[in-house]
């Protein structure tokens, strides 16, 4: 019978598109200031994907930097797990595409939709299936090129998404003290309407209408998607702190999704932490939903902000409505 097991994050890596756009961008041809977008969510820049780059383009790019971190080969992966809302097809799962990409064959290999909280949800199911023990090394990508299903000319949501990718692989290590403690992970299905592409599923196939209407694209309650944002992110912190019994000043980092600087800092201001507490990348790749945690992650692993048996916080709410959030002892 397998051992028990805890799941370590053993490696880690990102990748995004080459292609840079700046605030002035926007200002070329939208009603809207540099200013006025930079006040209201703190993004200064973001990526877009280019011809040839895809979901799973980025996704096998920053997987093998993953892999090659962990110091192990794609054919030692026992799964593959891909959180997403852009996947290349409908049919098959990135997933597949991605273990082709690697050479990973014969690992299980699947998608999970949570929107911007689907790392967390990725991870947590991750580690769900290493702590059995019969699983050692997952992948879990999150990854998306959010400008394909963007509306260019609509200004309050064109401003916001950027596209990329970041890989994590989790592994199993006997040391119980070390890997993901707690976790909190759920969704209110009231507020689906509020962040959502209307066209291209059952209950709206493709046709002309759907296209010449844009109804691919981004449709996003703003003042509710923000309200639902400030109070779940306040009270999912308070939860999964207290779940974990650990307290605030205990935390190395937190790693929250990348959705609003504003909302970052409310909850900086709450729990009463400095600004080094918090690791943001916003300003620099807008809002990448399911890549935003995991590309702060790897930035933060190699720019030396975490260090060995840190105990850091990821968070993070999108469509769905979604939440999740883990705390992993390093």
């Amino acid at each position: 019978m397998a051992s028990v097991a805890r799941a370590i994050i053993s490696g880690t890596g990102r990748a995004v598109p080459a292609q840079v756009l700046d605030n002035a961008y926007f200002c070329g041809y939208l009603d809207t200031s540099d200013e006025w977008i930079t006040s209201r969510s703190g993004i200064k820049e973001r990526r877009r994907a280019g011809d040839g780059e895809t979901t799973v383009t980025l996704a096998r790019d920053a997987a093998r930097i993953a892999l090659d971190d962990a110091g192990i080969a794609a054919t030692d992966l026992d799964m593959i797990i891909f959180a997403t809302v852009t996947p290349d097809t409908s049919v098959p799962a990135a997933a597949c595409w991605l273990q082709a990409e690697l050479g990973a064959i014969g690992a299980p290999a699947f998608d999970t939709n949570a929107a911007c909280a689907g790392l967390a949800y990725a991870m947590v199911q991750a580690s769900t299936f290493i702590e059995t023990g019969k699983y050692r090394n997952i992948l879990v990508v999150g990854s998306e090129t959010l400008s394909r299903i963007t509306n260019y000319e609509d200004r309050t949501t064109c401003v916001l998404f950027g596209d990329g990718a970041a890989a994590v692989v989790m592994s199993a290590t006997q040391e119980m003290d070390r890997g993901i403690i707690h976790y909190v992970i759920g969704a209110d299905g009231n507020g689906a309407a509020h962040i959502h592409v209307p066209a291209g599923g059952s209950r709206m196939p493709a046709s002309e209408m759907s296209v010449a209407e844009r109804l691919h694209s981004i449709r996003m309650n703003g003042r509710e998607v923000y309200k639902f944002a400030v109070q779940k992110f306040n009270s999912l912190v308070q939860e999964t702190l207290d779940g974990a019994h650990v307290s605030a000043e205990e935390l190395a980092l937190i790693i929250p999704h990348q959705s609003n600087l504003r909302i970052i800092q409310s909850v900086q201001q709450k729990l009463g932490l400095p600004d080094e507490k918090f690791v943001v990348n916003i300003d620099r790749y807008g809002n990448t939903s399911s890549a935003s945690i995991g590309l702060a992650l790897d930035e933060a692993r190699r720019d030396g902000r975490i260090k060995p048996r840190d105990l850091v916080m990821m968070i993070g709410f999108g469509a769905g409505l979604t939440w999740g959030s883990l705390l992993c002892r390093m």
